[in-house]
């Protein structure tokens, strides 16, 4: 199915209120509201535009994972006696032809006085944490200062959405993180989280933090076996395609790895098909009447240190075929008859066995020949 340019780049709100102090210095950026396209390839989302003012500039920025977010670039010094408020456009672009676009309006408000931000020590923080670390775990401290003194020093820390995380826990006084709850990489392998300092006075700055969630071999293998027949005729030739295997394994890199073998002295191999997708196949001669059945174990182990397996039962049964000829425990009887019996009088009695089953194992008698 091919990608067409039918979805609009969707902002998650319509509009955003920024507060900025007059004080602020030319370059300060800020990190703005994104937008979401739910096309791909060159239909998805590509950039951010701001109509033009004297004040204020885009920049279009891009996170680990690929995803696109603006920051707002205040060019001039602010004045708030002169103009308490600003009144923005941002547009949202995709890349298909011709494009989409929608739009979100920001309203800048001009706040007095302090006139030092908190500035961060760094713009943005990256850290990697194994999945398995515990609630309560420092993530890293993020550091900011204010050169202004008093109550407008005062720095406080806090999550810009808040009200979505709940994986993370940040001291609002030191600017500590915390694990709050359990991670899984198998359901989030990366966190984009926006923190903003804000001083006494109401100034703010904002810093990234991008934690890497690392894999560790948590999953075991799974493995699946399908197709397999009711029965597999006992003169079934080698190489004969009997069962579907399909491995899978939720971690990734080496800890998904998986390579999978049979348990057992069985007439039967493994051969691989695709990824993670393998054959059961014969690689031996089938005898019903020695074996009637198998039971076939595959087992799957990945390749993470300390390595996980699993493995999965089946029975295999084997099906008859007319290979067995009637036996007679002896090959030639003697009889000793009485001359006067009369006609239809029982002279003998001789007994075959066959080892196959049903119809095929059925025996009957005639006399090919005889000179009485």
């Amino acid at each position: 199915i091919e990608d067409i340019n039918d979805h609009t780049p969707k902002f998650t709100q319509t509009s955003f209120e920024l507060h900025i102090s007059e004080s602020t210095n030319p370059g300060a950026r800020f990190i703005l509201g994104s937008a979401h396209d739910a096309d791909i390839g060159t239909n998805s989302l590509r950039n951010y535009q701001l109509n033009p003012n004297d004040h204020f500039s885009l920049v279009n920025k891009e996170k680990l994972d690929g995803s696109k977010y603006p920051e707002l670039v205040l060019k001039m010094p602010l004045d708030r006696e002169e103009q308490k408020s600003y009144q923005l456009t941002l547009t949202a672009l995709d890349g298909g032809n011709p494009s989409l676009s929608s739009t979100a309006q920001i309203q800048v408000l001009v706040t007095d006085a302090n006139d030092n931000p908190p500035v961060f020590s760094q713009e943005l923080y990256r850290v990697g944490l194994p999945e398995n670390v515990l609630p309560g775990t420092t993530v890293l401290r993020v550091m900011a200062t204010d050169q202004d003194e008093g109550v407008n020093a005062q720095i406080t820390f806090s999550f810009t959405e808040a009200g979505q995380i709940t994986q993370f826990d940040l001291n609002s006084n030191t600017g500590e993180i915390t694990i709050l709850n359990m991670l899984d990489f198998e359901e989030v392998k990366e966190y984009s989280i926006v923190l903003e300092a804000r001083d006494g006075g109401g100034m703010i700055a904002q810093c990234t933090v991008e934690i890497e969630v690392q894999d560790i071999n948590d999953n075991f293998p799974e493995v699946v076996i399908q197709s397999l027949p009711d029965l597999i005729m006992e003169d079934t030739k080698l190489g004969t395609h009997v069962a579907l295997i399909k491995i899978r394994d939720k971690d990734s890199g080496y800890n998904g790895e998986v390579t999978c073998k049979l348990e057992g002295d069985v007439p039967f191999k493994i051969l691989s098909s695709s990824i993670n997708t393998y054959k059961l196949v014969t690689d031996g001669v089938l005898d019903r009447e020695q074996t009637p059945e198998y039971n076939i174990t595959v087992t799957a182990t990945d390749r993470g240190k300390p390595p996980l397996s699993s493995s999965s039962s089946v029975t295999l049964h084997v099906g008859d075929v007319n290979d067995n000829a009637p036996v007679f425990p002896q090959p030639s009887y003697v009889v000793h008859v009485v001359e006067n019996n009369p006609p239809g009088a029982s002279i003998a009695q001789v007994s075959a066995s066959d080892p196959d089953l049903g119809p095929n194992g059925r025996v009957s008698y005639s006399i090919v020949a005889s000179d009485l």
